[in-house]
């Protein structure tokens, strides 16, 4: 009898469906974070499709200006979550996600409206208010996302974490997909304007479902259920930390402040190599799918590019069923392979088949390891931290995007030039360099390995 108990128990069948089973009945709260986070993450990715048009059109920038615009948002965001992403650990999940998304919807608004009030052209009064409207947006989303995941860890118990952190990534990646399919048929009709407006709608919606799900009494219940999973140390740490002044916690933050952690540091800062490939996704492939190509891949471009996403929210998921139980770090290790090595797929010259190649398995291994980083990030804070863990391990994000910026270019202008034809140009050699590159990663974590240690044990906060 205890033998069939251990073959139901190693069934992959059963891996996979029962943490979905245990996420269906997980609390009505953390449906909320998922709700706000799919229409956030569809709002989001929606604006920054069209930011650069909309600064063309509307503002009277030329592409290098409203390129730099684009820039600042993005860049910008992860640059604030550095600074702001301790927020929610000082005024709570609820307070941060409302606080948080009225920031963006003021931003939102001010863009929109910004080509009716000011006059168009570089540092013009137009410009100058969709500024403004920018920096709303950032100021918003540098407290959002570490608030989101901070939910998550206080919301989740040991059977539903794992699947909760990869749930809430693969809805960001849906989120990123939606805009295609939902902002085109509006654009036609109404121009870029119509679809922002229908985007500060949403974002009202984001508002109105943190204040009515995310109420104070559900808020309250999801901690409760979450703290019965909690151990008796786990209780007495909690209590400590309610007893703790403002000025002992001000210590305490400060005492526990994660650059002092060089195994934490080592961890989020060698991620950078393979992290090129996702800033690759916008920075080379457009380029390349329409230059290096012709016929179905060169005319059909848009869809390539946004395959990635679409692939995250169905197999992350999945993944994350199969591998819930497996060690964090080792998963990391072979994640980062699975995903920088087809990278060399592309290195044997452009064709389909190298394409799917690249896209399915480079997206297998980004869903074996970006949210298992994420979810280690959460849980390796100490209490009440995990906000600022949550920021400061998206700085090398903001890195990987000011360095992979620095040199694409470079390498599209020697390698896979405008105007030149396919046959002419040498997009082995790059691709070849850029595998070099995002393989630096897995090989990096492999050797340290010994050194990392207990550093990275999973620990419930």
């Amino acid at each position: 009898m205890e033998e069939q108990k251990q073959d139901v128990k190693k069934s992959p069948l059963r891996d996979i469906i029962d943490p979905f089973i245990n996420l269906i009945h997980a609390p009505r709260a953390l449906w909320g974070i998922n709700l706000s986070y799919l229409l956030e993450g569809l709002t989001y990715f929606g604006v920054l499709g069209l930011l650069a048009l909309f600064f063309n059109r509307y503002i009277g920038l030329n592409d290098i200006e409203a390129g730099r615009m684009v820039g600042i948002l993005t860049a910008g965001i992860t640059l604030s979550m550095l600074f702001l992403g301790g927020t929610v650990d000082w005024i709570g999940v609820r307070k941060a996600l409302l606080i948080s998304l009225t920031f963006m919807l003021f931003g939102r608004v001010l863009l929109t409206i910004a080509p009716s009030l000011g006059t168009s052209g570089l540092w013009n009064s137009a410009h100058l208010i969709a500024m403004l409207g920018i920096l709303g947006i950032v100021l918003g989303y540098g407290i959002y996302q570490p608030a989101c995941y901070t939910a998550v860890k206080q919301f989740t118990t040991g059977k539903t974490a794992a699947m909760g952190y990869a749930m809430l990534y693969a809805i960001m990646n849906l989120g990123g997909f939606l805009p295609g399919l939902i902002s085109p048929p509006i654009r036609k009709r109404y121009e870029i304007i119509g679809v922002y407006w229908v985007f500060v709608a949403l974002t009202v919606a984001g508002i109105l479902v943190i204040a009515i799900i995310l109420s104070k009494k559900t808020v309250a219940m999801a901690l409760a259920n979450a703290g019965k999973d909690k151990t008796d140390k786990d209780k007495a740490e909690d209590d400590e930390m309610a007893k703790m002044s403002p000025k002992e916690k001000f210590l305490y933050y400060v005492k526990n402040f994660p650059v002092r952690d060089g195994r934490f540091m080592f961890f989020i800062f060698i991620l950078i190599p393979v992290q090129t490939l996702f800033a690759h996704n916008w920075l080379t492939l457009p380029q390349y799918f329409s230059r290096a190509f012709t016929g179905v891949v060169s005319n059909n471009f848009e869809f390539f590019v946004n395959f990635n996403p679409l692939l995250i929210f169905i197999l992350t998921p999945m993944v994350a069923a199969l591998t819930s139980e497996k060690d964090t770090y080792r998963m990391m290790i072979l994640g980062t392979f699975v995903m920088a090595a087809p990278t060399f797929f592309l290195a044997l010259g452009p064709s389909l088949y190298t394409v799917f190649g690249y896209l399915i398995i480079m997206t297998i291994g980004e869903a074996m390891w970006q949210p298992r980083f994420l979810q280690w990030v959460a849980e390796i804070a100490p209490k009440n931290m995990t906000g600022i863990y949550m920021g400061l391990g998206q700085f090398p994000w903001f890195l990987t995007k000011i360095i992979t910026a620095m040199y694409s270019g470079w390498f599209l202008m020697n390698y896979c030039p405008e105007g030149v034809a396919p046959a002419r140009m040498n997009t082995e050699k790059m691709w070849f360099i850029y595998g070099c590159i995002a393989i630096i990663s897995p090989i990096s974590l492999f050797l340290a390995k010994k050194w990392m240690g207990k550093g990275l044990e999973k620990k419930r906060g």
